[in-house]
Parts: C-alpha cells; structure tokens; sequence
C-alpha cells in the first residue's frame, strides 16, 4: 500500500486545540501479508475510525517496506496491522534485508513509546526474535485456532474497571462479527482487559504489555472490515488508542 494520510484539522481555534498526534497504521503486504486478510481495507478502515474518533490526529497507512519505520521517531503510536506473510527471497528479499526494520521496531517499544497490535499480528513478524517478547504473547501453529467466523461477544474481564482501557469501555460487553483467535500464547505479566469464551475456557483478547516498561497493547479483533462495523469495537478500539497516547 502506497503512504497515505487521513486527518481532519481541529474546529475552532487552532490555539485552543489538542496537541496534534501523528499514528503510523503499519499495513501488511508482499512478506508480511496473507490471502486471507484484506490488510489494505482494514488498515484504512483503522485509520477512518482513528481520524474520526480523533479528528485532531494525524493518520498515515503505510505498507511493510523494509524501510516503513525509518521515521518512527517522528510518530507518536505504531499501530502494526500486519499478517503472517510469505518470506520469498525472490519476492521480497531475504531475513537480512528486515533486520533493521525489526530493529527500529525494537527500539521503539523498549523505549516504552506505544504500540498497538491488530488480529493477526499476532501470527506475523516471525523473523523476528523480538516480536513476540514486545507483544507479550503470539499464535503458535498447532495450537492455537479459531471457530468459524461470526457474532464475537467478548467481556471485560477488569471488574473494578481499574486499568484505563477498562474504564473507558465501561461494563458493556463488546460484540462484532469477527474471529475469536483461542489458545494463543500470553507471557505472564501481561494485564488480560477483554476475554472470550470457547469451549468453556476464557481466553484473552485484549491485554496489555507493560512488562519492562513498554506500553503495548494487543487486540484480537479485525479480521475483516465488518469487525469495525459495530460501535462497541470501534469505541474498544478508540479506547485502547487513548490509553496509549495517554
């Protein structure tokens, strides 16, 4: 996908408005995208929800380049929406070409600046050997699965609303068509927000990294545009977006 930006100038007085945010969608595609997930669609629909539920953001699409966070320095939230991929040398070059890709990625989470992760993140960046350290959790092939894709009803699981993400959801329970990814792995430390029931067992859905001082947070939801058709995930996602730019 090629750069674009979606944003909206602040009304009234450019004084008085909020500090302008600038959020890079990092949108799969070529090594890092799948035939199963429209990355394109859903990273600009991400960035539709961000640019009107913020409208004083600035909110750039951009494709896994090996060179796509070279400027990271100049953002203030990296939302990875991103695939398991297909790592063809001929297509894409090899590990070695990514390296620096990975570590810029690196850097910027250990720096405890915000990350955001979407849906099948999870199961991406596999030639990394940070990835799943800086999200605090990963699919593991083999084990973990998904029922077939349909109404998705997931819970707060953070009953004094004590975490922020929490509060601002409220106790509404949060309802989309979408995959429910089951029996992924989740690090210890990491805080569960949101979780879903399959097979008599809660499974996380939402949680948080903030082990060693990151600031991340992963959210299962998104497999398709029709995820973002339902308010409760689009005001989860707007939720989560806060927190993180605090």
């Amino acid at each position: 996908m090629s750069r674009s930006s979606l944003s909206m100038p602040p009304p009234g007085d450019a004084a008085s408005a909020p500090r302008k945010s600038r959020i890079l969608v990092l949108s799969g595609r070529g090594r890092y995208e799948d035939p199963w997930h429209d990355m394109a669609a859903t990273s600009h629909t991400i960035a539709t929800v961000l640019s009107e539920g913020r409208p004083h953001d600035d909110v750039v699409v951009r494709g896994a380049f090996p060179d796509a966070a070279d400027d990271l320095a100049d953002m203030d939230l990296l939302v990875v929406n991103t695939g398991s991929g297909r790592p063809d040398p001929r297509h894409d070059g090899d590990d070695s070409r990514w390296v620096a890709f990975h570590e810029s990625v690196r850097s910027w989470a250990e720096a405890g600046k915000p990350v955001l992760a979407v849906h099948q993140a999870a199961n991406s960046f596999a030639d990394s050997p940070h990835w799943e350290q800086i999200l605090g959790g990963r699919w593991v092939d083999g084990t973990s699965m998904h029922p077939e894709i349909g109404d998705a009803t997931v819970e707060v699981v953070d009953g004094d609303l004590t975490h922020p993400i929490a509060a601002g959801l409220g106790r509404r329970r949060v309802v989309a068509f979408d995959e429910r990814y089951s029996w992924l792995r989740v690090a210890d430390g990491v805080q569960v927000i949101a979780t879903q029931q399959h097979d008599g067992v809660d499974h996380p859905v939402v949680w948080v990294n903030a082990t060693g001082g990151r600031r991340v947070v992963y959210d299962a939801l998104g497999h398709d545009t029709r995820s973002y058709q339902s308010r409760s995930r689009r005001d989860l996602l707007l939720a989560e977006v806060r927190w993180l730019l605090g």
